[in-house]
């Protein structure tokens, strides 16, 4: 049994081919353990990990090895988390045999920090102190380091919210705009490009190809090779969409206390205390404004101050991975707490090797001394980290969360940030919670709203929550009034309602979001078109032309304004009534005030599947379901909106900017296929079970696609296909659509074939199983519909079915997605596996080459 001094073994990924490690379990630290063993191979932790190989096999890697790979006999044993979530069919035990080697398949990154130690940026940029003057009003009494605006009334207006003295405590979120400096963005535009011009150089010369400012260049490949090592993680990591709408935000979470004292005017002191970050995880900081407001009141000098901004800025972030846009979107969609703990245990093993190096290098060389121990790795809230926790590396309980600590005065206070952040996700707020005020109020009284053809999309029985992700897509002005509520509470339904209809895809919500005002700044808010407020004044609620929806808290009631624009006729909606006039009807159904559209449209029944999807929401929170899974269900429904709109946009005007793509050419749109791709892989786009489907559901979102095509967050949504297109892994090939045909439509068995067959000749590297994953998840149904080529009455699909759940197997994310598969399915892998072994060592003893062999040796890897 390894003691806890000892290092864990590490198992860098470099190639498919591996041998395994006969490593006994550690009781310091376990990797989740799974019925499905991975190929890995030890390095030697005494000496800091080698760099990828560049050759076809992996370092280290000795060809004897190979005799243990292909003897089913010999036992492989892997580290093991203890914390792994192990499927009901965890029983069956299945060993992977190596998968088809492609040196680019698996390959050594060295892992990227979200927050690395050389960064220059601070967590927290300003704190800020208000009070609450008898004579004067609110008043700002410090801002630390510096001003954050001229403007400190306006301000100390936001710090200190209206009742606020008649509670004992009050949180309240707001944004605020303010431009970065012109030397921070040239700066960090230069050394982006400067990146990625040294990665295409270092791409063409592993190509052959050679420029001639290489030799001009100190640095030379060194310098390509330190470039790889730093920020080789993939392209998508560097270059994601970031949005075009400006520079980032700063969030502010402001703490409100009052202190009775009667020595004072109106018997209390209100002071408000507020940090302000560009981080939109703003709630970790919440204990520690709790802690310094109070230390505030006792000493309200600028050095408390100072001590707040010194502690949180002193926070170490450092060992909390980079993940690519397509990492998070699985971070976030699963509930697997080991998902991407490889990442996180490289990070460590890294930080460690550094901290050797350091130690070696500064002692004198003494042969007879015994080489230093390296620090252990524990799995965070065991018992083995609690009882030697002194100077150890964890790895975080739950992969969505990294755990750190602040020292403030001594006291060490537990932090946990979220790993996954996508657009739109700001501070800590609840989808459920919101959900339920809503429906709650709805079911007990349904409630009937006046006809709008952009928001009650299912007429007037519309479910209020859908009337509110229509009034936001559509970019109405939507105010939250919470008469008599805390304006935390207003502020957290305003940031739930900008997550809920984002769902980590569209943008334009949270940099036009006001989470709490007053009346004082009513001619600024109907400046800004499209709002999303909130607010505690009930003189609100008597202007509706303020407003285009109003959604009160407390009573869960939302009210459509009298005074809401109509909704345009539009060049869409004329053409597709022209085009479906059979449906003219099903599309007024949702609009008409009375009569036989009215009529049909009723009878037409639930032609955009809200009502379904509602139900289906409801039912997963009565179950107790979760807040993740909730969010995951929301952004699938925002996916599928934007893929309903670009093929209203395509069926209408023959294109669509919502789709980059070309599948015409038969090769996956790369041009380095094999042009053998076939018609029922070549498609993209949503899948409807026939065009009758199709055109009904079409009718019942057209109201809704053609109010957001005039929004903000429409025309960024392009601009983020366009740059998501530019770094994604297979740009000819919608693997969604190609899911989507295995799910919902009954295919012919050459239909199917051409599909499983693209997958297998396209799907290779470790970002296009992510995306494989992607359209794949957990929560419907995993690999299933892919398995089930497994079963396919053609020999040949099934071994290639069975060789991509082998890559898929080998993934880091993949495996989990493995784990997940029916007992029925892995007996059926086993079975052809076991099919194809025997044939090829009957191939072998007979002289001659089965033809699964032949087809692996003849058939290379197809570059999309």
């Amino acid at each position: 049994m390894a003691s806890a001094e000892q290092p864990l073994p590490y198992a860098p990924r470099t190639s498919s081919i591996s041998a395994f490690v006969e490593a006994p379990p550690s009781d310091s630290y376990r990797r989740s353990s799974s019925s499905v063993p991975t190929s890995k191979f030890a390095a030697d932790m005494s000496q800091p990990p080698p760099r990828p190989a560049r050759s076809p096999l992996p370092h280290g890697f000795n060809p004897a090895d190979m005799d243990r790979l292909s003897d089913p006999n010999v036992k492989d044993k892997i580290v093991s988390t203890g914390t792994n979530p192990s499927s009901q069919h965890s029983s069956l035990s299945v060993s992977l045999p190596k998968v088809r080697h492609d040196p680019s398949l698996r390959r050594a990154r060295k892992p990227r920090s979200q927050y690395p130690r050389s960064s220059t940026e601070s967590h927290v940029e300003y704190i800020l102190v208000a009070s609450f003057d008898i004579d004067r009003g609110p008043i700002m009494e410090h801002q630390y380091p510096v001003a954050i605006t001229g403007d400190e009334h306006m301000l100390a207006e936001l710090m200190l919210p209206d009742q606020a003295h008649v509670r004992n405590q009050d949180w309240t979120v707001f944004f605020l705009h303010k431009d970065s400096s012109q030397e921070e963005d040239d700066a960090e535009r230069q050394a982006k490009e400067s990146r990625r011009v040294r990665r295409r150089r270092r791409r063409d010369r592993a190509k052959g190809i050679i420029h001639e400012s290489d030799d001009e260049d100190d640095g030379g490949e060194e310098d390509l090779d330190d470039d790889d090592d730093d920020w080789d993680d993939d392209v998508s990591t560097d270059e994601e969409p970031e949005g075009g709408e400006g520079p980032p935000l700063v969030y502010v979470l402001n703490l409100v206390n009052t202190k009775q004292d009667k020595t004072v005017k109106r018997g209390a002191v209100v002071k408000a205390m507020a940090i302000c970050t560009r981080h939109p995880f703003l709630h970790i900081y919440k204990p520690l404004l709790l802690l310094a407001l109070e230390e505030y009141f006792k000493s309200p000098v600028p050095e408390t101050l100072s001590m707040l901004f010194n502690a949180v800025n002193e926070m170490d972030l450092s060992l909390m991975p980079k993940l690519s846009l397509l990492e998070r979107h699985l971070l976030q969609a699963s509930d697997n707490k080991d998902l991407f703990v490889e990442k996180f245990e490289r990070m460590i093993q890294a930080r460690i090797s550094e901290e050797t190096a350091e130690d070696v290098a500064d002692q004198p060389f003494d042969a007879s001394r015994s080489p230093p121990k390296r620090p252990g790795i524990f799995r965070s809230g065991t018992k083995s980290y609690i009882e030697t926790h002194t100077g150890a590396y964890a790895v975080p309980r739950d992969t969505h969360e990294f755990e750190s600590k602040v020292m403030y005065k001594g006291i060490p206070i537990p932090i946990k940030v979220p790993v996954a952040v996508m657009p739109e996700t700001v501070g800590d707020f609840s989808l459920i919670k919101l959900i339920q005020n809503f429906s709650d109020s709805h079911a007990k009284s349904p409630q009937t709203f006046a006809l709008h053809p952009h928001l009650t999309t299912n007429g007037p029985t519309t479910h209020p929550i859908i009337v509110l992700a229509n009034a936001l897509l559509t970019q109405k002005r939507v105010i939250f009034l919470g008469h008599n509520m805390p304006s935390g509470e207003v502020a957290e339904a305003v940031l739930a309602a900008c997550a809920l209809v984002s769902g980590g895809l569209l943008r334009g919500f949270t940099r036009h979001a006001f989470p709490y005002t007053d009346l004082t700044k009513i001619d600024d808010l109907l400046n800004v078109p499209g709002f999303i407020a909130g607010v505690t004044n009930p003189t609100f609620e008597h202007h509706p032309e303020w407003w285009d929806l109003l959604c009160d808290i407390p009573s869960g009631k939302m009210k459509i304004s009298s005074k809401i624009e109509s909704a345009p006729i539009t060049e869409g909606l004329v053409y597709f009534q022209q085009q479906n006039p059979a449906y003219a009807n099903f599309i007024n159904g949702a609009s008409a005030g009375s009569g036989s559209a009215a009529a049909a449209g009723q009878q037409t029944g639930d032609l955009t599947g809200d009502a379904a999807f509602m139900a289906d929401i409801l039912r997963c929170i009565a179950n107790r379901s979760g807040e993740r899974v909730v969010r995951a269900k929301w952004r699938e429904w925002v996916l599928k909106f934007t893929r309903i709109a670009a093929a209203f946009e395509e069926t209408v005007f023959g294109a669509s900017a919502l789709y980059i793509g070309s599948d015409g050419d038969g090769d996956g749109g790369g041009g380095g296929g094999d042009g053998n791709l076939g018609q029922a892989a070549m498609g993209h786009g949503y899948v409807w079970a026939d065009e009758a489907t199709k055109a009904k559901e079409l009718a019942g979102n057209v109201t809704r696609i053609e109010g957001w095509r005039n929004t903000r967050s429409y025309y960024s949504f392009i601009q983020d296909v366009a740059q998501s297109y530019t770094v994604r892994p297979l740009k000819g090939l919608d693997l969604a659509h190609m899911h989507d045909r295995l799910r919902t439509q009954k295919l012919t068995p050459q239909q199917s074939k051409e599909i499983f067959e693209a997958l297998y000749n396209y799907v290779w590297s470790y970002d296009e199983i992510c995306l494989l994953l992607s359209v794949a998840p957990e929560s419907h149904a995993g690999l299933f519909y892919i398995a089930l080529g497994l079963f396919h009455k053609d020999r040949d699909v099934r071994v290639k079915t069975a060789e991509l759940l082998d890559r898929i197997a080998e993934h880091e994310a993949g495996q989990h997605w493995w784990r997940s598969l029916s007992r029925f399915e892995k007996l059926a892998y086993v079975r052809i596996k076991k099919e194809v072994e025997q044939e090829g060592r009957g191939g072998r003893e007979g002289g001659v080459v089965s033809p699964v062999d032949s087809k692996r040796v003849s058939s290379g890897r197809r570059v999309i």
